[in-house]
């Protein structure tokens, strides 16, 4: 069962905290705008209330939380309620996909990567958009994750092993790029599709 309680409870909440630290928002959407390039067939996997979707001209996402469906709805998105782990779309479908955020509310997380490699042409890329657990800013979420009103069920990955996960879901490593601030410290990592 997807991680999603917090977002049905708090989706606005969550939509507003873009709104509050928009220099960070900022700095991560031109990171990912660096990775997509000028790709335009894509998906959003666990795409939230489509915060990234929507500026990176994305028509379709996927989305457990029905809150978060809804207000990804409002901006324009085709939004399918599926988990990340069970994509209900044809073998090659999109040219790439971004998971941002999502990597650490999956329950299967090896599953949900074969899926997109899966629906990603040959050839095509993955965005994976995660907060280290490795880095500062990882290390204090996690010790403070019980308090958290979103990252309570989280589970954080390392730059290793999201690379070891995505390697066994055959998508090989292209580049990471990082995002730090006081508040907020995130990896960018592109992985290529095999097959």
């Amino acid at each position: 069962m997807a991680k999603i309680e917090s977002f049905e409870k708090y989706a606005n909440l969550y939509d507003e905290w873009f709104d509050k630290h928009n220099s960070i928002y900022d700095d991560e959407l031109k990171t990912i705008k660096k990775l997509v390039e000028n790709h335009i067939n894509g998906l959003d996997i666990g795409c939230g209330s489509g915060r990234f979707a929507i500026p990176l001209n994305i028509k379709t996402g996927v989305e457990p939380s029905k809150q978060m469906r809804e207000l990804a709805k409002e901006k324009g998105l085709e939004v399918f309620d599926n988990s990340a782990e069970q994509l209900q779309f044809k073998n090659e479908a999109f040219d790439f996909a971004i998971m941002i955020t999502t990597i650490c509310f999956l329950d299967n997380p090896l599953k949900a990567l074969k899926e997109a490699n899966r629906v990603i042409k040959k050839g095509g890329f993955l965005i994976i958009g995660f907060i280290d657990k490795d880095s500062i800013v990882g290390k204090k979420y996690h010790s403070t994750k019980k308090d958290s009103k979103f990252y309570n069920d989280a589970t954080f990955y390392s730059a290793n092993e999201v690379i070891a996960l995505s390697k066994s879901a055959n998508f090989s490593y292209s580049e990471s790029i990082g995002v730090e601030s006081t508040e907020n410290s995130f990896l960018f990592m592109k992985f290529f599709c095999n097959s």
